[in-house]
């Protein structure tokens, strides 16, 4: 006897979802702004430091590829290091580039341009003009690793993109100014109007570690073939240039922003826990 249908997921969830993405990137990127506010003007300092180095109490949360540059620049392991390391890794390995997608401030203020520019254009859809190979991502984390032990200096420390949004939020409440090296961050909002997210895929060496950490992440989105139409709605829609249709957000390229989610008029698409997609596959084949 043929077997039931597998049940369709539910139709609601998907404009929710892109709120609770632009409010939680909204709320890591004023986490940036009052940290260093109530630090020095009212002595409070519970919270320290931004995403490169993170005090919360005693705890310590540490830049995973900023990490792994001191040890490889220092050729000592440091333990606190490690254990700083240790929560960012394992929310890779489980949730994959989440940080990217949903924490990032370099993605809040793209995130921010997107919606200035849909106002102004009033465009829905954003033809990026300038696409290259998704491989580069692999070939910035060799190249920033090889260069930072040819100078024998932790090259991404100084010159992270996210670390230098809350670099530059700190000098400007303890200093009352900006650093040069601010000038990156503004660069890469500028190729915003080019690509979206045209940093993030393929020059940033961060995403790229965290990408290879969750190539085998348990939250993925899973495609289900007997719900689309092939409408490639997903794919115009996802900001890292992916098609969803064709499984690439099971790869380690997809960042789990949940995008094609939202832009599927039938819930073709949803997230699901890896271990869960071979029991969609089973039930969708036996259909």
């Amino acid at each position: 006897m043929k077997d039931a249908a597998p049940a369709s997921p539910p139709k609601s969830s998907g404009r929710s979802l892109r709120t609770v993405r632009r409010c939680l990137l909204a709320a890591a990127f004023l986490l940036l702004i009052l940290t260093p506010l109530l630090n020095y003007y009212a002595g409070i300092t519970f919270i320290q430091g931004w995403y490169q180095s993170l005090g919360i109490g005693e705890l310590r949360l540490i830049s995973p590829l900023e990490g792994l540059e001191s040890i490889l620049v220092s050729r000592q392991i440091y333990v606190p290091v490690l254990i700083g390391m240790l929560a960012p890794l394992v929310l890779a390995a489980l949730l994959g580039r989440v940080f990217c997608s949903w924490v990032c401030p370099i993605s809040f203020l793209a995130e921010a341009i997107a919606m200035l520019r849909a106002g102004i254009m009033r465009k829905k859809r954003f033809h990026d003009r300038l696409v290259l190979g998704k491989r580069l991502l692999w070939y910035a984390l060799v190249g920033e690793l090889l260069l930072s032990l040819i100078l024998g200096a932790p090259l991404f420390v100084f010159l992270s993109p996210p670390g230098l949004v809350g670099r530059e939020l700190m000098l400007a409440v303890y200093s009352h100014r900006l650093a040069w090296e601010g000038i990156l961050v503004v660069g890469i909002m500028m190729l915003e109007l080019l690509t979206r997210r045209f940093y993030c895929r393929y020059f940033c060496p961060l995403g790229a570690l965290l990408a290879l950490v969750g190539a085998k992440r348990r939250l993925v989105v899973a495609h289900r073939p007997d719900q689309c139409t092939g409408c490639a709605r997903c794919a115009q829609n996802c900001p890292l240039g992916l098609q969803p249709e064709l499984g690439e957000t099971r790869t380690a390229y997809c960042w789990n922003c949940g995008t094609c989610i939202e832009s599927c008029p039938e819930r073709a698409l949803q997230f699901t826990w890896r271990t869960s997609i071979i029991l969609l596959s089973n039930e969708i084949d036996k259909d």
